[in-house]
């Protein structure tokens, strides 16, 4: 996948299929949307994501920069889809105040080549967010690109949208979080090593620090699965300060992985968090964190082979 950021000053070469949006977590509204997009490569369309780095709501000011996706998630996650092409087009005062007509014939039609172009129907785009849908579809004739519009998406009665699925990780509410997304809720990054505690007690763990824009779901041990090299593990994860055994005030994922023996440090992992089990807690003793440690495996072990026996 080619990869352009940091600059407003680009041209694509080929013929475009392009979607629009923050996609912010990549949920089941975000599939349908690059679903259509990759149709078109059937047509001999490169396929193009524009997003916006930072997002709108960070420039101005409405978010705290913490977002379902990081940068890197979305870029892996675009990978992996078969997008051609990835935009992270860099927002400014100045570049968020190109007028919306200007937008679409300098950079969709211009730069981009775009002949077909999907957004969500709330899409707004340019100079005072006055870029929306009805201008695409009023410069599609002229400037010979196809729109499609996608209507919004609803699971469990309710419209998916990225704010809704935000305020379910918040809560702790993964299943409903995995629903709305398609996909379980994941935290990306890199084995680190950690103080060794867990492999002294009998549950080596492995270890990752979440980037600080990365949103978390309140501390606690969930049921998890872990990815890496191609190969996926049933765990259970604590997202925390483990306080019981560290003094350092900093926010970590471990995890157990069941059936596991190998030597995954500085490798690129993918934690996948299921559901909530308990919140997280200080303990009096190693013994006493060592005693909710069986419990929590016991636990959801139980319910994993339960689950596996369902399938």
């Amino acid at each position: 996948m080619q990869l352009i950021r940091e600059t407003t000053e680009f041209q694509l070469h080929h013929n475009t299929a392009v979607a629009l949006g923050k996609f912010d977590g990549v949920h089941t509204g975000h599939r349908v949307l690059l679903a259509e997009l990759l149709k078109k490569k059937a047509r001999g369309l490169q396929t193009c994501v524009f997003t916006f780095d930072p997002p709108p709501a960070v420039l101005f000011g409405f978010s705290d920069g913490r977002e379902l996706s990081t940068r890197e998630e979305k870029r892996r996650l675009f990978a992996q889809l078969g997008i051609d092409v990835l935009i992270e087009f860099p927002l400014t005062r100045q570049t968020a105040d190109i007028p919306g007509e200007e937008f679409v014939r300098s950079y969709l039609s211009g730069r981009m080549q775009a002949k077909f172009i999907a957004a969500g129907e709330d899409l707004s785009f340019g100079r005072g967010g006055r870029g929306d849908a009805k201008l695409l579809r009023s410069l599609s004739g002229e400037l010979g690109y196809e729109m499609c519009l996608i209507p919004k998406v609803c699971v469990d009665g309710e419209e998916v949208s990225s704010t809704r699925i935000r305020g379910l990780v918040e809560q702790g509410d993964m299943e409903r979080a995995e629903r709305m997304l398609g996909a379980p809720y994941l935290i990306c990054g890199t084995v680190v090593k950690g103080n060794q505690i867990g492999r002294t007690l009998g549950f080596p763990t492995v270890n990752l620090l979440p980037p600080p824009d990365k949103l978390l779901p309140p501390c606690g041990v969930y049921a998890s699965e872990v990815s890496c090299d191609g190969q996926t593990w049933q765990a259970i994860s604590n997202v925390g300060y483990k306080p019981t055994v560290s003094r350092e005030h900093v926010m970590g994922v471990e995890s157990y992985l069941y059936d596991f023996d190998a030597d995954i440090y500085g490798k690129e992992i993918e934690v996948a968090l299921h559901s909530f089990h308990r919140p997280e807690k200080r303990f009096d003793s190693m013994d006493g964190l060592k005693a909710q440690l069986q419990c929590d495996i016991s636990f959801l072990g139980k319910n994993r082979q339960k689950k596996q026996k369902k399938l």
